[in-house]
């Protein structure tokens, strides 16, 4: 569908209206009205909030702060770690569906912790920027009740995880801060922090690392083509997380923005926006529901040198795992790290870097590789590769390759040169008009080794030719790569 002028500039005003007004929605009704949320502690502090036990199901218990018989009668107990889900912005005074799912997962799979829902819709429900302005008060009350555990039960903070999505990360980083001290949080996760009004301010405005002795964020929708963006893209943690470049992600682009209107009317706007902002809740869950297949993230200095393959290496703590059973390592600064997931649960893709390396090229060639590796466990298909630069010398190039499945030990490599169509019909005319020149001066690239490291093995097997002549590829034509004989003589010896 093509757009006039006016049409695209209505559409962009429109979308920025619903990215600011339409963030979250969905769930339940929150029952009560504006005159009731002020209950007021023995220290004088109004709290705002209202927190629930979750047990499991529809089961919850609320906490009354004021009477701390109600946290036995609950069910707390101070043995269990605590986990406190914070939610965000809500325009329709709903709490997001995904508050309860996250909760049940959390109680499911780890069984013996206790699972806590912070419920201020009372003071999410308004503009956003009075929203914002209110999150710090959250922040307060959250932090009274960890006192309150704290002071009641000696409950150690470094016991306690906060979970905030949206508004609630940075919640939750105003909640550490208040608590900051000898002892800190143990741990914070923001689940893509809010942008708009925290995007470029200092630590003490925002989440930050600061606020616990671990912090980790996922961040999702980080898109900015529109002048605005509803993740925060600057890192705001220990390990900040950039799935896909931490922009629009699988199967919630633009592009299915018409699909999602097809189907919700206007609200399909709504939809496109929560698709990838909620990206960050289901990682969270998946990195749950399937240990087997932890996400990793790799460091590197940007999306763009990542996506070319030039950023798989796990020293020095330059890899971590996505989600809760991430590795709570220390670092002096924020570090970026990217991977590409999948369009649907589970999310986990195996990253591989290839590397093949032309020699003694002479002709100028911008060729379109497909190459097929088999591993141990199965075969991989045919994979496209595509070179953006016209080459004639001796060079390595590097690529960056993502398959839903683990090959296993890799063994052989079968690589063809597909040629562009114009060179193709080109050469074509040409062997039909001169055939006596073109035998044995068909167009040829010729292959050194070839390098392919699993990411999440760390290891490296290199591919060579059988033979010098085999080196050579010809247009339209397949070569066969095997490991190359010290790999093979060291695979040998490793047994």
């Amino acid at each position: 569908m093509k757009l006039t002028g006016s049409a695209v500039v209505l559409l962009r005003v429109f979308c920025c209206y619903v990215i600011v007004a339409c963030v979250v929605a969905g769930g339940r009704k929150i029952k009560g009205n504006k005159d009731d949320h002020g209950r007021r502690m023995k220290d004088d502090h109004v709290i705002s909030s209202v927190f629930t036990l979750f047990h499991g199901g529809e089961d919850t218990c609320t906490l009354e702060l004021t009477q701390l018989h109600s946290l036995a009668s609950c069910g707390f107990n101070s043995s269990n770690p605590l986990i406190i889900i914070t939610h965000g912005w809500s325009v329709n005074g709903q709490m997001e569906s995904w508050v309860m799912r996250l909760a049940s997962v959390l109680k499911t799979q780890l069984k013996e912790v206790n699972v806590v829902i912070t419920d201020w819709l009372l003071l999410a429900h308004d503009h956003y920027t009075t929203a914002v302005q209110r999150t710090r008060t959250v922040g307060k009350d959250i932090a009274h009740l960890v006192q309150t555990l704290e002071g009641h039960y000696n409950y150690p903070y470094r016991n306690v995880h906060l979970i905030g999505y949206s508004l609630g990360a940075h919640i939750s980083g105003f909640a550490g801060s208040y608590l900051a001290g000898p002892e800190k949080i143990g741990r914070i996760t923001g689940l893509d922090p809010a942008g708009p009004l925290f995007e470029g301010m200092s630590a003490s405005e925002r989440l930050s690392p600061d606020d616990a002795e671990f912090v980790d964020a996922i961040h999702t929708f980080t898109h900015e083509r529109m002048g605005l963006s509803v993740g925060i893209k600057q890192p705001v943690a220990h390990y900040d997380f950039y799935p896909n470049g931490g922009d629009f992600q699988p199967g919630c682009a633009l592009r299915h923005i018409y699909h999602h209107i097809s189907q919700h009317g206007l609200l399909g706007f709504q939809q496109t926006v929560k698709c990838a902002h909620e990206r960050s809740v289901d990682l969270f869950i998946d990195s749950l529901l399937h240990d087997d297949k932890q996400s990793t993230g790799y460091g590197c200095w940007s999306h763009s040198a990542f996506v070319k393959g030039l950023c798989l290496d796990c020293r020095k703590n330059r890899c971590n795992k996505l989600g809760y059973n991430i590795r709570k390592v220390h670092t002096g600064t924020s570090r970026k790290l990217y991977l590409k997931t999948g369009r649907q649960m589970p999310y986990k893709l195996f990253h591989y870097q290839f590397k093949i390396q032309l020699v003694n090229q002479t002709e100028r060639a911008k060729p379109a590789l497909t190459i097929s590796i088999t591993g141990t466990n199965e075969e991989s298909g045919d994979i496209p590769i595509s070179f953006n630069e016209e080459f004639y010398r001796r060079k390595t190039y590097t690529f960056l390759i993502t398959l839903d499945r683990d090959l296993g030990e890799l063994m052989m490599l079968r690589m063809q040169w597909e040629a562009q169509p114009t060179w193709t019909n080109m050469w074509d005319r040409v062997k039909t008009m001169m055939p006596w020149c073109t035998q044995g001066n068909s167009p040829l690239l010729t292959v050194g080794r070839v390098s392919i490291k699993a990411g999440d093995t760390q290891r490296r097997v290199s591919f060579c030719a059988m033979t010098e002549e085999e080196q050579q590829v010809e247009v339209n034509k397949s070569i066969v790569f095997v490991r190359c004989k010290e790999e093979t003589k060291k695979k040998r010896e490793d047994k």
